[in-house]
């Protein structure tokens, strides 16, 4: 009988969730291989937060040293959102209240990345590697990449992002919409900030001013040196999917200083001020995995990561749900009795427990995106918003991974896949 250390382990996609997984993987003893399509490893984005549960899961997989080392802050601290209002005369809203030990932590997407490359030996990972396709037999799959090269392998790990290819092979639809939302972005230092007269404190925690239809977030980097701004716009007209962006039309564009004023004309004085300082503002179509998928997995392909449930970012939970999925995954993989003739159903037991875990918070950042947005509009009140976002956190952040863990082991026991 075949060992997980006999197993031939294919990762398509090198960012933050496939490194991770090769990681978690080659540390558990099991080889593994990264294809990804760019010619080196890279990530698009600036600052990314990483919540309570995403660092429970970068611990429990051994790599959270070697992020903390790359980190814009000494060690994860508690970092309550306060919330404002974003029309003239800012209205305090709410303020979260949270435990010493719910703490976060910030990184810039590529010093995330850099942390862990240095972890991965550059001979497993392979470079320019696009996959246009997989073609599945009995026992094996085989990736086949945009060069004309081939690659079989026991288990299929998709871990290619948003515009996944490895997708098309464990569902039929493409499951990828434009949501009808966009984001506009920029890094602007707190002095500049400062200078220009805006008076809320965003160096020491996160800010959200919340408005009809839209919401400002600003969230300190680099110990609050310097502030990432996300300044949300949304049509809610149109159903979500309903339109498309355009073939070869880019997701991020430049847009002018002006333009991001004119949408956000007749906010408050802070909102303005914080835009303005935008010298070189980008706008961003945000996608999502819609409908949500009905299963993760296809035999022996598995998605992780926004392949599998990429979701509007308000809860900021995003890629910490990617890094769950790689601590599930790794785990049973690594499980003694994983071998080539069972795999399919351990991949299967990942499914059941990350599908409904991950679809519930991909469900819950619109929902927050909608509370946030719904601010000013008839009917809704500050009490009934602040009743909304109490607790909005807790399920996320509190999840027992270990107990999901726990469950995929004991279902492979009860089929017969595990004795």
């Amino acid at each position: 009988m075949t060992s997980p250390r006999d197993l031939k382990i294919a990762i398509i996609g090198g960012g933050m969730c496939g490194l991770a997984c090769a990681v978690g993987l080659v540390r558990a003893g099991i080889p593994v291989e990264i294809f990804e399509a760019a010619p080196k490893f890279e990530e698009v984005g600036a600052g990314v937060g990483l919540g309570p549960n995403a660092i429970r899961a970068l611990t429990a997989l051994g790599v959270m040293d070697a992020v903390q080392a790359r980190a814009d802050q000494p060690k994860p601290t508690p970092r309550p959102y306060r919330v404002i209002s974003g029309m003239p005369g800012h209205e305090h809203v709410y303020d979260f209240s949270i435990s010493d030990e719910d703490c976060g932590l910030g990184i810039h997407r590529a010093a995330f990345l850099d942390a862990l490359v240095e972890l991965v030996d550059p001979n497993i990972t392979h470079f320019n590697k696009r996959c246009t396709s997989i073609s599945k037999s009995s026992t094996r799959s085989t990736v086949h990449f945009s060069d004309g090269s081939t690659h079989e392998a026991d288990v299929i790990i998709g871990a290619d992002g948003i515009r996944s290819a490895v997708r098309g092979s464990v569902v039929d639809d493409k499951h990828l919409a434009f949501t009808n939302a966009v984001a506009y972005r920029g890094l602007v230092s707190a002095q500049t900030l400062k200078d220009a007269g805006f008076k809320t404190n965003a160096s020491e925690r996160p800010i959200n001013f919340v408005g009809n239809d839209k919401h400002v977030i600003a969230f300190p980097m680099r110990s609050g040196q310097t502030i990432n701004i996300v300044a949300f716009a949304r049509n809610r007209q149109i159903p979500m999917g309903f339109i498309e962006i355009p073939p070869g039309q880019s997701w991020v564009t430049p847009v002018s200083k002006q333009d991001l004023l004119d949408e956000f004309s007749g906010w408050g004085s802070d909102v303005m001020a914080l835009l303005g300082c935008i010298q070189k503002p980008s706008k961003w179509s945000l996608h999502a995995v819609y409908p949500p998928l009905e299963t993760y997995v296809s035999g022996n392909i598995a998605l992780i990561g926004d392949s599998a449930h990429a979701m509007l970012p308000h809860l900021g939970a995003g890629v910490g749900e990617g890094f769950e999925d790689v601590l599930v995954l790794c785990r049973l993989l690594s499980e003694p009795q994983t071998n080539a003739s069972n795999v399919a159903s351990v991949l299967q037991a990942y499914d059941n427990v990350r599908r409904p875990r991950a679809n519930m918070v991909q469900q819950a950042s619109t929902i927050a995106g909608d509370i946030y947005e719904g601010y000013g509009k008839p009917g809704f009140t500050v009490e009934e918003m602040r009743e909304r976002l109490s607790g909005i956190w807790d399920p996320i952040w509190h999840h027992d991974l270990e107990a999901d863990i726990a469950k995929a082991v004991q279902s492979l026991k009860e089929n017969g896949s595990f004795v």
